[in-house]
């Protein structure tokens, strides 16, 4: 659908279009990697409710029987959300930790080609924890198999340990969606270091 115009809530209502970027109450995405982002009707709803600031908005429109709006494209939460202070242990963020590099190579993968490996395998009593378990591609995990990493010479090129919250959102701004709306961009770089020339 392209942008621009006025649409009816009805043909809106099935697509996946016109997402709103979420900020926290200090302007920041609730997350990076995956983006903070929410469906119009869930942007829309949070607009009624008063729980949040439209920050920029779509040239789109949409109508019920009594009300016409923008679709929001940037919105600020109302009340400010803490960041967990320990990110939840799952393969994603364990790829994420290790900037979706196998750990073992040292090349960068997709996380759909990444798998992790644990680094004193279960079978010798390693246990399934930040601490024992690094991103690894394919070929790595099955070269390393069940050794110890002194057995097969493959050390992580980090060692494993619990990250911060803090850490995995810097991580995650490395690594941009394939959608960014031109409002959006202000709000995900504003923080980042300018060079210097």
């Amino acid at each position: 659908m392209p942008d621009g115009g006025t649409v009816n809530l009805a043909a809106v209502h099935g697509s996946g279009g016109f997402p709103a970027l979420v900020l926290n109450a200090d302007f920041r995405p609730l997350s990076y990697f995956p983006l903070s982002l929410w469906s119009w009707q869930d942007a829309v709803k949070a607009v009624f409710l008063d729980r949040v600031s439209v920050l920029s908005e779509y040239d789109v429109e949409v109508h019920s029987p009594s009300h016409a709006m923008r679709l929001p494209s940037v919105i600020a939460l109302r009340d400010y959300i803490p960041a967990a202070r320990r990110p939840a242990f799952t393969r994603f963020n364990v790829f994420l930790r290790d900037s979706f590099e196998c750990q073992y190579c040292g090349d960068g993968f997709p996380a759909h080609d990444l798998t992790f490996d644990h680094v004193i395998p279960r079978s010798r009593g390693g246990l399934t924890s930040w601490t024992n378990v690094v991103a690894a591609c394919g070929p790595c995990n099955l070269r390393k198999g069940s050794k110890l990493p002194r057995e097969c010479h493959m050390l992580p090129r980090q060692e494993p340990r619990a990250p911060t919250s803090w850490e995995l959102q810097d991580n995650g701004r490395a690594f941009p969606p394939n959608h960014l709306h031109e409002s959006w961009r202000d709000y995900l770089y504003w923080d980042s270091e300018l060079e210097q020339g």
